[in-house]
């Protein structure tokens, strides 16, 4: 079998790079038993880190005038049939692909693309959280839910098979669009390779004073990521904990001057560290430090942080929503993030309770050891050499 996996995505912009790099050493595991696997790739920074792969890579022409031409064709709506014709035509994104004669193509960042081109396709759907959380203007100002829905609408109906996170979110797939639940793969993350394998950076303490003792929340700072709920709670503890600390990390920007003006108006600044960007491989550092980690997010269905916490031992609490619960089972702890006072009971209980977080740590580190790369790798190749749906 000949798979393509198509990288539309810059390398080390998040959640979406992560899982396509868990994709790509998945399909290291498939070459070895005697696929052949081709890269497609837009970004010349993805040049380095392809290195380590046995793979065919092949950069592809004109892809910044091929991406803008799917985007555009996505925000005006044009239905599946009529984009894929006149990307057949004006794309050459489209013409290399065709041209390499994969089997099939993983597409691992909801690409509009993906609708667009005339190969089997693997799409993958993250989350639908501009439907189940329209409130949050990230996800629904500028048209933006207007676009994601036609984008989701669209690849759902035109992809062979549809890669979710969790059952949740297979369940919403289903029900906004009435895609086929057979169609729906679940393939559930798996925590990228740069936590599993990275050691402590050797002056890492110097690099980053921290606090002895606090709770890490690793998120940018978009409204539904919660930070100031998380603030108030701690505020809540002062009190009776007043060595309470928080350290968030995240670029200062989106929502950040509304979570600093909310903590100067707490009082919490100095409970408070904002440490800025942290480059991949120095958030093992964060996560082996930390009494615990807290993520207050109102959106899933499920999130890479809570695994990355397990895969270093560290104890965790989440937001009980979507696909959560399903995704962390007992390995970590769960809150309503609506309210402020059971983040500051859960908050209490970790920063309190010794016994609890070395059992809460050694529950997530099973989880990581059971559900990890061979584990995703054994469950993509299953999904992959299903007969292809027909369409």
């Amino acid at each position: 079998m000949k798979i393509g996996i198509f990288l539309g995505v810059e390398p080390n912009a998040g959640g979406m790079f992560q899982y396509a790099e868990s994709l790509l050493e998945a399909l290291r595991e498939m070459q070895s038993n005697g696929h052949e696997v081709c890269v497609a790739y837009l970004s010349h920074n993805w040049e380095k880190k392809l290195l380590s792969y046995p793979f065919k890579n092949v950069q592809m022409k004109c892809g910044r005038w091929s991406l803008n031409l799917s985007n555009v064709l996505m925000a005006l709506k044009i239905p599946g049939s009529f984009s894929r014709f006149l990307s057949h035509i004006l794309s050459p994104v489209v013409w290399q692909l065709a041209k390499l004669d994969c089997d099939l193509w993983i597409f691992p960042a909801q690409d509009a693309l993906s609708y667009q081109v005339k190969v089997p396709v693997v799409a993958t759907v993250h989350d639908l959280m501009h439907r189940y959380e329209s409130s949050f203007p990230e996800v629904s100002s500028l048209r933006r839910g207007n676009i994601r829905d036609h984008r989701f609408s669209q690849l759902t109906q035109w992809a062979r098979t549809v890669l979710v996170d969790s059952e949740v979110g297979k369940m919403h797939v289903h029900e906004s669009y009435g895609t086929e639940l057979e169609k729906i793969q679940v393939l559930p993350y798996i925590a990228p390779g740069h936590i599993v394998n990275s050691q402590d950076l050797w002056n890492f303490d110097q690099k980053y004073p921290l606090p002895k003792k606090f709770i890490f929340y690793p998120a940018q700072f978009w409204a539904h990521k919660n930070h100031q709920r998380l603030i108030s709670a701690a505020a809540a503890l002062r009190s009776d904990y007043p060595d309470i600390h928080l350290v968030f990390t995240g670029m200062k920007n989106k929502a950040y001057s509304e979570v600093y003006a909310h903590a100067e108006k707490m009082g919490m600044l100095d409970h408070v560290t904002f440490q800025e960007y942290v480059p991949d491989q120095d958030l093992v550092g964060f996560y082996r430090r930390a009494r615990a980690m807290m993520m207050p997010t109102f959106f899933g269905p499920t999130n890479i942080p809570p695994l990355e916490a397990f895969a270093c031992g560290c104890p965790t609490a989440v937001s009980g929503i979507y696909g959560m619960p399903e995704q962390v089972g007992d390995a970590a702890l769960l809150f309503d993030p609506n309210s402020e006072s059971d983040i500051a009971s859960t908050m209490k209980r970790l920063w309190s309770d010794d016994q609890l977080c070395h059992e809460l740590s050694q529950r997530g580190l099973e989880k990581a050891q059971r559900w990890g790369l061979p584990a995703f790798a054994k469950k993509l190749q299953e999904i992959l050499l299903k007969s292809p749906h027909s369409l």
